[in-house]
């Protein structure tokens, strides 16, 4: 009825599972209450002193309070699963929550992102009880991490910005907005334009760069003043629908 070595393979893999539980029951009798405690008490004050690193360097540009708080939970939570499962199942587990990273949440600031992987990277440092190594590595980037928000590393005076336009499709565009473009931006590029509404609008979407001293309500006032005053979205490349719209 059964194919031949079915029972082997069954036999196999019960033994397999067994082994798994019984190493991870040796696990659990080796780890003390002190060491466990020290453990999770230095993930969650690390995991603090990231969310304040954090906070520091996104003041001016703001920050959610969930984010905030999801930084402080992530080494606790990643410290817990290396500590209580072997390594095996470990390292299932931390690769389901990169894909829980990657795939489940809203795409956003790169940036965000990497200060996920360093809460994470904070938490398997507990969790395997290297607690000195992970307090050097939080102090020496933490330190690098102000210092260039400071400095404001990176920054840029023109503001890279996504410009939409919607025009109705019996309009001309070519040439219509270059006036415009070319008396507030220092740089402007058609990228994109596609249809909207069932084809009954058309929407052109610009990359520009903007400088810091411009009025953008004039700017904005006098594109709709060539567009038929219909939808214009001046917008920040890291943001889908925030900064400015009319």
């Amino acid at each position: 009825m059964f194919p031949n070595g079915f029972f082997g393979n069954v036999l196999s893999r019960y033994n397999e599972s067994d082994s798994i539980i019984n190493s991870s029951t040796t696990i659990l009798s080796d780890l003390k209450p002190g060491e466990f405690i020290f453990c999770l008490c230095s993930a969650i004050v690390l995991g603090i002193f990231i969310s304040l690193i954090y906070m520091a360097t996104h003041r001016r540009e703001g920050y959610s309070q969930s984010y905030v708080l999801s930084v402080v939970m992530l080494p606790t939570i990643i410290t817990l699963i290396l500590l209580l499962i072997n390594t095996q199942i470990g390292a299932i587990s931390l690769a389901g929550t990169l894909a829980l990273v990657r795939f489940r949440s809203v795409a956003g600031d790169p940036k965000d992102i990497s200060y996920i992987f360093f809460a994470m990277a904070m938490g398997v440092a507990c969790g395997l009880g290297y607690i000195g190594f992970a307090i050097v590595f939080f102090v020496i980037l933490g330190a690098v991490l102000f210092v260039l928000s400071e400095m404001n590393f990176g920054g840029s005076k023109a503001r890279h910005m996504t410009l939409k336009i919607a025009i109705p499709e019996n309009l001309d565009y070519q040439g219509v907005f270059e006036p415009v473009l070319n008396k507030y931006t220092n740089f402007h590029k058609l990228r994109r334009v596609k249809t909207t509404n069932f084809g009954t609008l058309f929407e052109l979407i610009y990359s520009v760069d903007v400088p810091d001293d411009i009025d953008q309500k004039k700017f904005v006032d006098e594109l709709r003043a060539l567009n038929g005053n219909m939808t214009i979205n001046l917008v920040f490349f890291k943001y889908d629908d925030k900064i400015y719209e009319s």
